[in-house]
């Protein structure tokens, strides 16, 4: 017997508008937070980097891999993006007592405040515009099958 694949949902124009919506929220935010890092006189990329490392889950120190990961650019990329921002006074690098060649960067006192002030005017848009994206979020939640349907079908 030759399994026959499931339906692919259709898309109506709804459908594109509400995705096209959400790009553009999407892009509005960012637009948002590109301007906001260059009048704290960051680019954005070195603004992003600070979130990474203050926001990295149960640490306040990061590797610069995991870095790079979180960026999503390559080390090499995240070690001269890390150059820069020791060179600026907002990151430094510590050397790992247990293992002296792994490095971790952390904030300086300096970048705290920087990121706390940005943070706030990112919060309080967010805080603005999570209506809106709740509201495209609800419209493109899609009911999963049933499971009368998943017993019928063929196999």
């Amino acid at each position: 017997m030759t399994r026959r694949a499931a339906p692919r949902p259709s898309l109506g124009k709804p459908d594109y508008e509400t995705l096209a919506e959400f790009r553009y929220l999407l892009r509005r935010f960012v637009a948002f937070s590109d301007a906001a890092a260059e009048e704290a006189g960051l680019r954005p990329q070195q603004h992003q980097a600070l979130l990474v490392i203050k926001g990295f889950p149960g640490r306040e120190r990061i590797t610069i891999g995991a870095l790079a990961e979180r960026l999503g650019i390559r080390h090499h990329s995240a070690v001269g993006l890390v150059d820069r921002l020791v060179g600026h006074g907002l990151v430094r690098r510590h050397a790992e007592r247990a293992d002296r060649r792994q490095v971790t960067v952390a904030l300086t006192p300096e970048a705290e405040a920087l990121l706390a002030r940005l943070s706030l005017a990112h919060r309080d848009a967010l805080t603005r515009l999570a209506p809106l994206f709740q509201e495209l979020l609800a419209q493109l939640a899609v009911p999963p099958p049933s499971a009368d349907r998943k017993r019928h079908q063929s196999p």
